[in-house]
C-alpha cells in the first residue's frame, strides 16, 4: 500500500487524538446545530448528529448539555460556517469546511497555509463542482441482513450500503442526512460514527514522494482551530 492508504488510515486517529480540540469543534457544531434548528434534538436532526459525534469521541454527557445551554444563551458565539476551495500541491483539489467567530483570521489563516506549502486558495465555485456532498453512518453490522436493511432504508433516501470490518456503511445525499437518521431510528440500528463528507468525482494519482508534498498541507490545515475538516481527490490506495 501507498503512504495515502497509510495516511488516510491514521488521519483519523490523529484528528480524534487531541481531545480537548476535539471537544472545542464538537461544541462548535452543537452551537451551529442548535442555531440552525433548535435545541430539541428530536425535531434537529443535525443536533442529533453532532451528538452522535460527541459519543463518539467519549465528550462527556455534561460537557454536550452546557454546549446545548450555551447556544441557546444571549451571550451564545455566533459562529460562521464557511468552506474555501484551493489546490494543494500537484493540482489536487481542496475543501476546506471551518467554524469560526472571526472570518478575517479564518481566511488570512488559510491563505497562509495554502501559499506557504506550495498550494493556493481558489475563488469559491473553482474546485466545489468536482464534489459530492453525502452523509455516512455506519452502524454495527452483526445480526443485520445487508439486503433487507438496503431495501428497508431507500424510502430514507439511502444511495449506497456496503460493508466495512465488522460495520456497515449506509451512505445518502446531504439534504437526506436527517430522513435517514430517521430511518435508522426506526430500524433501531445502533450508530457508531457518522459524519458528513464529499466525495470527489475523479481521483487524482501521484508519486509517493507527490503524495508527502500534499500530505504535509492537509496536515497542517486540519491543525488550526478554526479547520473541521479537509476533503481532497488524492487518490489513496
Amino acid at each position: 500500500m501507498g503512504r495515502a492508504f497509510e495516511y488516510r488510515k491514521e488521519r483519523k486517529m490523529k484528528r480524534w487524538a487531541n481531545m480537548a480540540k476535539t471537544f472545542t469543534r464538537i461544541g462548535r457544531e452543537i452551537a451551529i446545530a442548535v442555531k440552525e434548528g433548535g435545541a430539541d434534538p428530536e425535531y434537529n436532526p443535525r443536533l442529533r448528529l453532532a451528538i452522535q459525534n460527541a459519543k463518539t469521541a467519549n465528550m462527556p454527557k455534561a460537557n454536550v448539555e452546557n454546549a446545548i445551554k450555551k447556544a441557546t444563551s444571549k451571550d451564545a458565539e455566533n459562529y460562521e460556517e464557511l468552506v474555501y476551495e484551493g489546490y494543494a500541491p500537484h493540482g489536487v483539489a481542496l475543501m476546506v469546511e471551518t467554524a469560526t467567530d472571526n472570518p478575517t483570521r479564518t481566511v488570512a489563516s488559510v491563505r497562509h497555509i495554502f501559499s506557504k506549502y506550495g498550494g493556493n486558495l481558489s475563488t469559491s465555485g473553482s474546485v466545489d463542482y468536482m464534489f459530492s456532498r453525502k452523509a455516512n453512518f455506519k452502524v454495527k453490522a452483526e445480526g443485520q441482513d445487508g439486503e433487507e436493511l438496503e431495501l428497508g432504508l431507500i424510502d430514507f433516501g439511502l444511495e449506497e450500503l456496503r460493508k466495512e470490518d465488522d460495520k456497515i456503511v449506509l451512505v445518502c445525499a446531504f439534504e437526506d442526512y436527517g430522513n435517514l437518521q430517521k430511518g435508522i431510528e426506526e430500524f433501531g440500528l445502533e450508530v457508531t460514527e457518522s459524519e458528513l463528507v464529499r466525495i470527489p468525482s475523479h481521483y487524482k494519482e501521484l508519486t509517493d514522494s507527490e503524495v508527502e508534498d500534499v500530505i504535509k498541507l492537509i496536515e497542517i490545515m486540519e491543525d488550526d482551530d478554526d479547520v473541521n475538516a479537509v476533503f481532497h481527490n488524492m487518490k489513496e490506495d
